[in-house]
């Protein structure tokens, strides 16, 4: 065979082999949703974070992410909608600024707030940035 027909060949061999495999997919799984949440000490200072999972159910490293999923659950995913938990917070002034970027259950999630301190925070917003 002369080298024209050999390309020929094998480019008829290669579109035969493509088009028996069938077209291609993706079988990549879709990325992971979640809610990023943060806490962070006074300008900064320090800072720790958490990626929440709730779907399908409650997973990942979060120490307490049941609880916080339901807590979101039952705010709809509003974080200033979170059930404040009575408690009794000294009125120390240390803030800590909290966030939480991500998606829950479809819907996109933006937020952050400031707290007088650590208790004031944990009151708030309960086992959802109890990390």
């Amino acid at each position: 065979m002369r080298p024209p027909v050999l390309v020929a060949a094998a480019l008829t061999a290669l579109a035969a082999a493509v088009t028996a495999a069938g077209p291609a997919r993706a079988t990549d799984p879709p990325a992971p949703q979640g809610v990023f949440l943060t806490v962070s000490g006074d300008q900064g200072s320090w800072m720790r974070g958490e990626l929440l999972r709730c779907e399908p159910e409650a997973w990942g490293h979060h120490p307490h992410a049941s609880e916080a999923c339901g807590a979101l659950d039952r705010a709809h995913g509003n974080l200033d909608a979170l059930v404040a938990d009575p408690e009794l917070c000294t009125q120390v002034y240390a803030p800590v600024t909290v966030s939480a970027s991500g998606t829950y259950r479809g819907k996109q999630i933006t937020w952050q707030k400031t707290f007088a301190n650590a208790c004031t925070m944990e009151a708030s917003t309960g086992s959802v940035f109890r990390f």
